[in-house]
């Protein structure tokens, strides 16, 4: 198995029920944060550590995506062209998306849960690492958090879990937690992998989100974890990564640094991340303050 990692899978079949009726048309992952879909800073940040094929697992209604990351139209390139110099440089920007990796779409078949995207990719992935990540969360770093997750991947070789701390007592109801002995400074060997266990019954205050750095052996205890499921039962990907440790697989836990993590799968959170992308962009920080300090104003 090769220590490099240059493929990676993103789960993008959810069906976006938080944001119907938006989502029953258009895929929640190419909801715009200003200007660019969710999916697309994902996508960004895998190529920028070195990614080159990315397997996109899509399900009904996201075609959507695949043209997102297709060249452009015909119409759009004329249309773009018609405008003149002011809108030169979109041309390049869309042209720029089609060619940012080998982008490979697999539709999701079989039980419900993130564990079936990774089945559906078994075959494309081969006796690799690869990255699996999700298309409406990400964490914004210095450096990248996939670049800190890949480092610590190739010091340990073995599967690599991303976690943040957290603090409010409704995150231990949302989120997996990893618990276990620390090896180094924001790195702990994984003895327990445990799915929203409230905070009376957590091992760690280290939320374990937005992307793992797998190895293909996990692809056989997906398949021993597919085979104990009850009838209707769903398949996740932590059912496998239990199995590996009970097998003393070793798994290791990245706090990533310098980091700030966005869930733009919940309403709240996207209504900020939106916001916090708008205030970043120099042509919008200056009125879009002025707009929210007037808001301010009116209700005083």
């Amino acid at each position: 198995m090769t220590n490099k990692v240059t493929k990676a899978v993103i789960a993008a079949a959810g069906f976006g029920t938080r944001f119907l009726p938006q989502t029953k048309a258009m895929p929640k992952e190419m909801l715009p944060l200003v200007d660019k879909p969710i999916i697309q800073y994902v996508v960004e940040e895998l190529v920028s550590v070195g990614i080159e094929d990315i397997v996109i697992v899509t399900g009904q209604n996201k075609r959507s995506i695949e043209d997102h990351f297709d060249k452009p139209s015909e119409d759009l390139v004329l249309n773009i062209k018609n405008g003149g110099d002011s809108k030169a440089k979109l041309l390049g920007m869309v042209e720029d998306i089609a060619n940012l990796a080998n982008f490979i779409y697999v539709r999701q078949k079989g039980p419900y849960g993130n564990g079936t995207p990774l089945l559906n990719s078994e075959h494309l992935i081969g006796d690799e690492p690869f990255i699996f990540t999700w298309s409406d969360d990400f964490i914004r770093a210095n450096p990248a958090r996939f670049q800190q997750m890949i480092d610590v991947y190739k010091r340990y070789k073995c599967p690599v879990l991303s976690v943040v701390p957290v603090s409010a007592d409704s995150d231990y109801e949302k989120y997996g937690f990893a618990g276990g002995e620390q090896l180094e400074n924001g790195i702990i060997n994984v003895s327990s992998i445990i799915e929203k266990p409230g905070r009376a019954n957590t091992p760690s205050n280290l939320a374990t989100v937005s992307g793992f750095i797998l190895t293909p052996d996990i692809f056989k205890y997906l398949r021993q974890a597919q085979a104990n499921l009850a009838p209707g039962a769903e398949l996740y990907s932590n059912d496998a990564l239990k199995l590996m440790l009970a097998d003393n697989k070793q798994i290791v836990a990245c706090e990533i640094q310098n980091g700030r993590y966005y869930d733009a799968g919940n309403k709240l959170d996207y209504i900020k991340a939106v916001i916090e992308f708008a205030l970043m962009q120099d042509d919008l920080r200056e009125p879009l303050t002025a707009f929210i300090h007037s808001l301010t104003e009116k209700k005083q």
